[in-house]
């Protein structure tokens, strides 16, 4: 089969353990630690998508990308830099635009599927 469907509660293609505290000036609340496990991403290496876990923290959002999330368990918040703050469960779904400002904050250890497209 040369075009699968991907099945992002399968095995991925490659994992990733990280403690974000150690991205300088990223963290700014806790010591939120991810795991990621990348189950696709297109030649252009533009698009991926994955499962992602974190324990609880606070920390600056990317800026440079779209970004789907679908909570599959636990309790996080997308806060904008004018302080209007989104949480979010198990169940919630929601999309991320490029150009976003402000901070990810995992209240309650939180996982999802996401998909990205970056921009240069």
């Amino acid at each position: 089969m040369t075009n699968p469907v991907i099945d992002l509660n399968g095995p991925p293609l490659s994992e990733q353990s990280r403690r974000l505290a150690d991205e300088a000036g990223r963290v700014v609340a806790g010591d939120p630690k991810q795991e990621i496990g990348l189950h696709y991403t297109d030649a252009s290496g533009r698009v991926r998508a994955g499962r992602w876990v974190s324990t609880p923290g606070k920390w600056h959002a990317f800026t440079d990308r779209d970004e789907y999330c679908y909570i599959l368990s636990g309790r996080c918040a997308l806060i904008h830099e004018d302080g209007t703050r989104q949480e979010f469960t198990t169940g919630s779904s929601f999309l991320i635009p490029n150009g976003f400002r402000g901070y990810w904050e995992v209240i309650e250890t939180t996982e999802k599927h996401f998909v990205i497209v970056t921009h240069d």
